[in-house]
């Protein structure tokens, strides 16, 4: 079977708002969702949970964690709580012709065992990379900081999502200095329900646009 084409997920900090995009590209693409390393699952349904039931994915377009972790920490941090080791060479993508969004867990420099951070499995999946950012003050720094740092492993940049209210000057000054496209711009939305999320999926651009 033909390895899968898709995106890897990442960001340029916790809490940027990946999960969201993630559903949000599932939906617009009609694609797969894969979460391979999971933390903080200690009550709390998780991530792959809550974009399956906010996408409305059918179960076999979800592909469960590799690593799922009960603490809310950093995966290593996680990990080493539970005795275990994450090992980059357990991790392969799902056996699936689905187009496939992989999310990763927090930025992509966290790291994942001693030797290891979570650009490494980036690169090790293969897949071109979409950067999370926020819109607000800081966020040209940090994502110009995640972008150098994606291209110095030499992971394609399928290109960057905005989260937050519209900011025109971080656009430009992302795009101008990070030489990388700016998919979209996602507002936060409340209350974050099915219908509010299908809105927000059509700012995505076609697939054939971001992957020719």
């Amino acid at each position: 079977m033909a390895e899968p084409r898709g995106v890897f997920v990442t960001g340029t900090d916790t809490n940027v708002g990946k999960t969201v995009v993630a559903a949000c590209l599932a939906v617009a693409w009609n694609a797969g969702y894969w979460k391979p390393i999971q933390t903080g699952l200690a009550g709390d349904p998780g991530d792959t949970a809550m974009l399956t039931a906010l996408a409305g994915l059918p179960a076999e377009r979800v592909f469960g964690p590799v690593y799922a972790l009960q603490a809310p920490l950093s995966p290593h941090a996680a990990a080493a709580a539970e005795r275990v080791t994450i090992d980059l060479d357990a991790i392969a993508r799902p056996p699936t012709r689905q187009f496939l969004i992989v999310e990763g867990a927090g930025g992509i420099l966290v790291p994942l065992n001693p030797s290891a951070l979570m650009i490494d499995l980036i690169r090790k999946l293969g897949l071109p990379a979409i950067l999370v950012a926020p819109s607000t003050l800081g966020t040209i720094n940090h994502t110009l900081l995640s972008l150098d740092a994606l291209r110095a492993r030499q992971v394609p940049i399928a290109g960057v999502v905005m989260n937050g209210p519209p900011d025109a000057g971080n656009r430009r000054a992302i795009e101008q200095f990070g030489g990388a496209r700016v998919l979209a711009e996602l507002p936060r939305v409340e209350p974050l329900d099915a219908s509010a999320l299908r809105g927000l999926a059509a700012r995505i651009p076609p697939l054939d646009q971001v992957l020719p």
